[in-house]
């Protein structure tokens, strides 16, 4: 996914407010976490447009699964280490004191199970005290399914269109994104991206992460519309 697209990602998303999330995290993260260290991890980094806001207040790592993703953030954040790893079974041998895992990134492991060895990957990772943050994706009931979507970019240089289908198979919400790009001098480009994304239950996932010994809660009020937060501190 975004393969080809990582260089358009930030325009594609251009209507995101990184910094306000940034700082609605730094509270919680002052609000929740025991540790005394600085050290923070952001999975799922994408281009690395959250991390930009954290690494003068801490000493910051960011991975993502898309290597492309990764040389974006390599190129565009300074004085921070981006590597390509899965958050499923990625292995640091360090430990953190805060872990990110923001724009629903979480949703692309599928399945409960693949769920739960993230939360443990996640909590092996992380320092006793230390505080976990996770941005979920849509629960089956929130998802709006058979809605089309729409989202555009209308730049001087660069036009994107993207349009979208939803539906959901089982616990997987299914949205087949089409790419229209036309760039200054270029001809256009056209795209097709297939994004599966887990429908996980509120309760069902901080069962998994009990199970994964952090304390955790749920906040109705997140980032986004409809997706909350997930708040963990390692026992």
């Amino acid at each position: 996914m975004y393969k080809e697209l990582a260089e358009y990602y930030d325009l594609i998303y251009h209507w995101k407010d990184y910094k306000t999330e940034a700082n609605t995290i730094k509270e919680l993260i002052r609000e929740y976490k025991r540790s005394e260290g600085k050290n923070l991890l952001d999975v799922g980094c994408g281009t690395g447009m959250h991390i930009k806001y954290f690494k003068d207040d801490f000493s910051c790592m960011g991975i993502d699964i898309n290597n492309e993703m990764v040389k974006v953030a390599k190129s565009k954040v300074d004085g921070v280490i981006f590597e390509q790893g899965d958050m499923i079974d990625f292995n640091l041998k360090t430990e953190f004191d805060v872990i990110l895992c923001l724009f629903s990134s979480i949703g692309y492991v599928k399945t409960y199970s693949n769920l739960e060895k993230t939360f443990m990957n996640f909590a092996n990772h992380l320092k006793k005290g230390g505080v976990l943050i996770v941005e979920p994706w849509f629960t089956k009931s929130a998802f709006w399914v058979g809605v089309p979507g729409m989202t555009t970019y209308d730049g001087e240089d660069v036009k994107i269109a993207r349009l979208n289908t939803t539906k959901v198979e089982g616990d997987l919400s299914i949205m087949e994104m089409h790419y229209l790009i036309a760039e200054k001098n270029g001809d256009i480009k056209y795209f097709v991206d297939i994004h599966e994304l887990g429908l996980f239950e509120t309760d069902k996932t901080l069962e998994l992460m009990a199970k994964a010994n952090l304390i955790s809660e749920f906040l109705i009020d997140g980032l986004m519309k409809d997706r909350g937060l997930l708040i963990g501190v390692k026992l």
